[in-house]
């Protein structure tokens, strides 16, 4: 006799709700699960601080390839804040854009001052709005020391370089400006890539993939690079040897007049509505909330490629960049415009230029004994001031 057939929906109901190949974890399992990734996600970027080699020289400065690379920045804030030194800070004038590593403003501080070493924490192409969150996010190690932070007049020079323009443009460091609780009129990257610049500063398994996709994968990405390289392997792409500073001169480093540039009316931006400034006065709180002893300095400038229409407008922010550091007892020390000759470009000096503003920023005295004088953090033998040696 046939056996009567079951109808659909009865038949479907009586499957089992997994098939047999299905794992079912129980609650305590997926936190087994969790704790895990976690784990791995804080241990293995840490891990590989000790696989990678990374034997910083005394000139050593980011490489301009690693430049997006904060991961790597943080790595050498870890080592400075380890050093005896004034550690210096600030956009491509310290970080010393047409002139070798050893000749940018740290190397030449070093030169004049015998007794303290200075390190270059320059990153080409921050400006303040992106300064503000790498040291915030970033530069957590730099704590209880001294440190030269440099303002460049430049950022409030119009208001595309103070970021305040309504037509999008692409502006360099996007993932450290604010995300969400700040408008910047120019910046309209989408949702999805904001969240993720967020997740990044907080989850070092990001900042370190991040890391990996920069110096070794030509900063595109694991997925993409074996699109762009389908015959190569990726396990031999990670060679352990980072990409190392520039060790000559920029093809540009010449006088800025001998490079064709006319001097230039711009469209300045007060410090009262200026964005770029508002950043960096957050930076210097978010420094010295940290224990860390602040010297601020403020250009150089070149004040002869400023049409005479517009240095009224310079000055009066020079005053009030002045006064804010002022009130806000920040030693400072506006740097004195240097020969014309030994200017590359608006702001940043060729290397005779950066030796000659070491030499007068040790021969002010407040700086000298800023340098000199270590902050309570650092405890060794305690310097002389060669300003005292000359008394």
């Amino acid at each position: 006799m046939a056996k009567p057939i079951k109808d659909a929906a009865s038949t479907h109901k009586s499957r089992p709700r997994f098939g047999s190949n299905a794992i079912r974890l129980s609650v305590w399992e997926w936190v087994g699960v969790v704790v895990v990734l976690l784990l791995v996600s804080f241990l293995a970027p840490r891990a590989w601080e000790r696989v990678e080699p990374f034997n910083p020289k005394p000139d050593y400065r980011i490489p301009y390839a690693l430049s997006d690379d904060y991961w790597h920045f943080a790595r050498y804030c870890r080592y400075a804040a380890g050093q005896d030194a004034v550690l210096v800070i600030g956009d491509s004038v310290v970080w010393g854009e047409y002139v070798a590593a050893n000749e940018a403003l740290s190397q030449c501080l070093g030169d004049a001052n015998a007794l303290r070493r200075f390190i270059n924490l320059g990153v080409n192409g921050i400006h303040p709005m992106a300064l503000a969150g790498l040291v915030d996010y970033y530069g957590r190690a730099v704590r209880g020391r001294d440190v030269l932070l440099q303002y460049n007049p430049l950022w409030m020079s119009s208001k595309r370089h103070d970021l305040q323009t309504e037509k999008e443009f692409r502006f360099n460091h996007p993932k450290l400006v604010p995300q969400f609780f700040q408008k910047i009129p120019c910046y309209k990257d989408p949702y999805a890539e904001r969240c993720g610049a967020v997740a990044e500063r907080y989850l070092p398994l990001l900042a370190w993939t991040n890391h990996l996709s920069v110096a070794y994968f030509e900063n595109t990405g694991l997925a993409q690079w074996t699109l762009d390289n389908p015959y190569a392997d990726p396990v031999s792409a990670i060679s352990l040897e980072l990409p190392e500073p520039a060790s000559s001169r920029h093809p540009d480093a010449k006088a800025w007049f001998d490079r064709g540039i006319s001097p230039q009316a711009f469209d300045w931006v007060g410090a009262d509505e200026s964005l770029q400034w508002n950043a960096f006065c957050r930076a210097v709180d978010t420094l010295r909330g940290r224990g860390n002893r602040v010297f601020v300095l403020v250009g150089p400038f070149n004040e002869h490629m400023i049409a005479q229409e517009s240095i009224e407008m310079y000055r009066e922010i020079l005053r009030a960049i002045d006064e804010w550091l002022t009130q806000h007892g920040v030693p400072h020390w506006i740097a004195p415009v240097l020969p014309t000759e030994l200017y590359a470009d608006a702001s940043h000096p060729v290397a005779e230029g950066y030796a000659l503003l070491a030499e007068r920023m040790m021969a002010h005295e407040p700086f000298a004994v800023f340098a000199n004088d270590r902050a309570p953090g650092v405890h060794l033998a305690r310097a002389v001031s060669p300003c005292r040696l000359l008394r």
